[in-house]
């Protein structure tokens, strides 16, 4: 039935509603449209989900059309509209905020209208002919948001993961470049804001290429934990409504399409209300913030000046730095990756909250989850691109202004402890320090000794 030419009416528990007559979604959608007004973020914004949902709406159909539950035209007609969307079709139908109530089930509803809309339409019928395919009937059979909701979401997961690992490679790449170029540039290293010892750029660098190149293999291992999925649990794990064999099924169909080793969880009321998962892949990222935001802090001290600061290296120029200063270049691109790891470290306290949440047989709190993890792995993505391509790639070292820095140091003196012991390097540090001196010059006043020994000693070239 329509009103008009722009929209229908579709009915629910609560009664009817209007719905636009293009759009593939119905009565369930359109009532978390006018519900959930609360984020800027929209289920068609990440589309890796809207993926993944069609992926556990097709392994699904096809499992059921095998076992018989779903006649082969329906089951047929659901496959072809979900391959549709999986290619890219009908993602603006997915307007849902990502902050909703009831567990996800205006998600769930949105998939199963959208795909049984398709479907009439593969079919032969009009939107909104629902007996000839009914979103819950058809589309959701033998399935509750509380199953295809969280398999979506982990196989999202992994889905994005895959380009933020991608990212975290090639910045990884980007600092062993740096490392490279660096390799003779001597400097002095510093623990705790003071003097330590000489190192070299490259050395630097290459620790940072290290450092973040171990969050690889973390990150790999946290997003097979996702792989374990409750397809099949329906609403709390027992299996209601779903056909005997369905739950092996679907979950080797979705192994099948999406080349992902998916396991079926062993026990279906444990895994449908635990985010255990969820919140060892969110510490993940946070880790890698954590790492993240530590190299940013270092870039910021080393290019401080460039003047009256370290001014070990330059950073390429973005933006003008003031708007009263002239002259003055901010650390920018730096600044926004802390920002971007400050958030992320945010959201993660999110995720561990929503998990606690949880009650009884379901935890009604992963929409929340859903949103604080794909925002992580999204910003995470974006800054590390911009980190590399707008910062480490351009970045260029001071080698004589830092030589010349190693030379005036104190912290070198601990290279003479071997010859003339801790108490008398100790004695000399604290003369050059109070008078001015220079190391070498203070050794051979006290004729400890010769200036050889001292010029091959003291070589920072030696200590690195």
């Amino acid at each position: 039935m329509e009103t008009n030419k722009k929209c229908r009416v579709e009915s629910d528990l609560l009664g009817e509603l209007q719905v636009s007559a293009e759009a593939y979604y119905g009565v369930q959608t359109q009532r978390a449209i006018n519900n959930y007004k609360i984020s800027t973020t929209k289920m068609k914004d990440y589309p890796d989900f809207i993926i993944a949902m069609a992926y556990v709406k097709k392994a699904a159909a096809m499992a059921n059309g095998e076992l018989g539950v779903l006649n082969k035209t329906i089951a047929d007609a659901i496959v072809k509209a979900a391959d549709e969307v999986i290619a890219g079709k009908f993602w603006d139908d997915f307007p849902v905020d990502m902050m909703q109530g009831g567990a996800g089930t205006s998600v769930n509803m949105n998939a199963n209208e959208v795909l049984a809309n398709r479907a009439l339409e593969i079919m032969g019928y009009d939107k909104g002919d629902y007996q000839h395919c009914y979103p819950n009937d058809h589309v959701n059979c033998g399935q509750s948001t509380n199953d295809a909701y969280p398999t979506a979401l982990r196989y999202a997961i992994v889905r994005m993961n895959k380009g933020l690992v991608k990212s975290l490679e090639e910045l990884v790449a980007a600092f062993r470049t740096k490392g490279d170029e660096f390799k003779d540039a001597v400097k002095m290293g510093r623990t705790q804001l003071q003097d330590a010892v000489p190192m070299t750029s490259g050395q630097e660098f290459t620790a940072f290429a290290n450092n973040l190149l171990e969050e690889v293999e973390h990150l790999g291992y946290n997003a097979k934990l996702l792989l374990g999925i409750n397809m099949g649990a329906t609403a709390i794990g027992t299996g209601l409504n779903a056909a005997p064999g369905y739950a092996d099924l679907v979950t080797q169909y979705l192994c099948d399409y999406t080349g992902e080793a998916f396991r079926k969880a062993p026990d279906m009321i444990e895994a449908t209300p635990d985010t255990g998962d969820y919140v060892s892949y969110s510490s993940a990222l946070k880790r890698l913030a954590v790492k993240l935001s530590k190299i940013c802090n270092d870039l910021r001290l080393m290019a401080s000046g460039p003047r009256c600061g370290l001014h070990e290296i330059n950073l390429p120029a973005m933006a003008p730095g003031s708007s009263i200063m002239p002259g003055k270049i901010n650390p920018v691109i730096p600044e926004l990756t802390n920002q971007v790891c400050f958030k992320v470290i945010g959201n993660d306290t999110t995720v561990t909250m929503a998990a606690e949440a949880g009650q009884l047989q379901l935890n009604v709190m992963e929409p929340v989850i859903a949103e604080c993890l794909f925002e992580s792995i999204t910003w995470l993505t974006r800054a590390m691109n911009t980190l590399k391509d707008k910062c480490v790639k351009g970045i260029t070292v001071n080698a004589e202004h830092n030589k010349q820095m190693v030379k005036q140091s104190i912290g070198i003196v601990t290279a003479l402890n071997p010859y003339i012991g801790y108490k008398n390097s100790s004695k000399i540090a604290k003369e050059a320090l109070e008078t001015g001196k220079c190391l070498h010059e203070i050794v051979l006043e006290k004729k400890m000794l010769s200036e050889e020994q001292v010029e091959e000693i003291l070589d920072p070239k030696k200590m690195i």
